[in-house]
């Protein structure tokens, strides 16, 4: 397993593609296995970008339900959703995850990748939220000691981010625009990585910043005020990291991906019903050094619906990210 390289690429908004599939349900004794019954296991690169998340995927595995399904595979962690997407289309590795803004930019730019599960998100009932903190591990954070107490103080001030057009920039977009600010004219954008970000929220020279965890932890315990909790108010509801996979190996592979789609969600299903397994097996698996208390339980959906990508789609155009929706006919894919 490759070293990983955490949250900074996974921010990053370049040119690469994607598709939104429908994921299955589990099980039923009539759906074939990708080995054809020949007893051989098939393989299947999987790139992840080292997430608390994938615990689903690590859990999975390990609980043989991929095996069950005919498949053996094989993980790899990239250092960003780019990386991953571009594999994909060239068909280094199989599968690889990808949250859905990078993959609605890719889309813009006619790549022709597909969406082929649910790796993470929210939850489906809005309703449950009540504290988005508690879903959301991005947060945006005012300098310490500043005179800054809500999304609407930000007019005017500096806010750091760990790259420009970037998830975190579009998702803060969207806080400030429900404020009335233009995210184009009314705030100053600079680009910090993650730590040179919490120490610049402590010594003052940035106003606000877009953290990701476990650098929100570090921002509140050295006395950052959260003002939002930034993604979960942009997805609102439903699967926002996706299991993508080249239109080329959909085609090619199609039992092994038909396989990995009732695998994947056998996955999530045990997942959500043993959590802390799932978190521990994603801590070990990026080798990270929290703790399963430290760390916020994911959500791990089963189905991708065309309004999870169909909801970012029109909020990108409307804040200037995209100069039109992308055309999501077609891009489900169902096992």
């Amino acid at each position: 397993m490759k070293k990983i390289n955490r949250l900074v690429g996974a921010l990053a908004l370049l040119p690469v593609a994607a598709l939104v599939l429908s994921a299955c349900s589990s099980g039923g004794a009539a759906e074939a296995p990708a080995d054809g019954g020949s007893g051989e296991l098939t393989t299947l690169k999987v790139a992840t970008i080292g997430l608390t998340s994938d615990g689903s995927l690590i859990g999975g595995i390990e609980q043989g339900f991929f095996e069950e399904e005919g498949l053996k595979i094989e993980t790899s962690v990239v250092a960003n959703p780019p990386a991953g997407l571009a594999a994909v289309q060239s068909g280094q590795v199989d599968i690889a995850y990808s949250p859905s803004i990078p993959l609605l930019n890719a889309l813009s730019q006619g790549v022709d990748i597909k969406v082929i599960g649910a790796a993470d998100g929210y939850p489906a009932d809005a309703s449950e939220i009540d504290d988005p903190a508690k879903f959301d591990d991005t947060g945006l954070f005012a300098a310490v000691g500043s005179d800054i107490h809500s999304v609407a103080d930000l007019e005017g001030k500096t806010i750091a981010v760990p790259a420009r057009k970037a998830q975190l920039e579009v998702v803060i977009a969207g806080e400030l625009e429900k404020e009335g600010i233009d995210p184009a004219t009314g705030v100053n954008w600079v680009v910090l990585d993650f730590t040179s970000a919490v120490a610049g929220l402590q010594n003052g020279t940035v106003d606000a910043a877009g953290l990701v965890s476990p650098f929100t932890t570090e921002a509140a315990s050295a006395g950052a005020e959260q003002l939002s909790a930034p993604s979960i108010g942009f997805f609102e509801t439903g699967a926002t990291g996706l299991w993508t996979a080249g239109a080329g190996t959909v085609s090619q592979k199609s039992e092994a991906i038909a396989a990995f789609q009732r695998a994947i969600v056998k996955s999530n299903e045990w997942a959500t019903e043993h959590p802390e397994e799932a978190i521990q097996a994603g801590l070990d698996y990026t080798d990270s050094q929290l703790t399963v208390d430290q760390v916020k339980v994911p959500v791990w959906p089963t189905v991708v619906n065309p309004e999870d990508l169909e909801r970012p789609n029109k909020k990108m155009v409307a804040l200037g990210f995209l100069a039109q929706p992308v055309d999501l006919a077609g891009v489900i894919v169902s096992e």
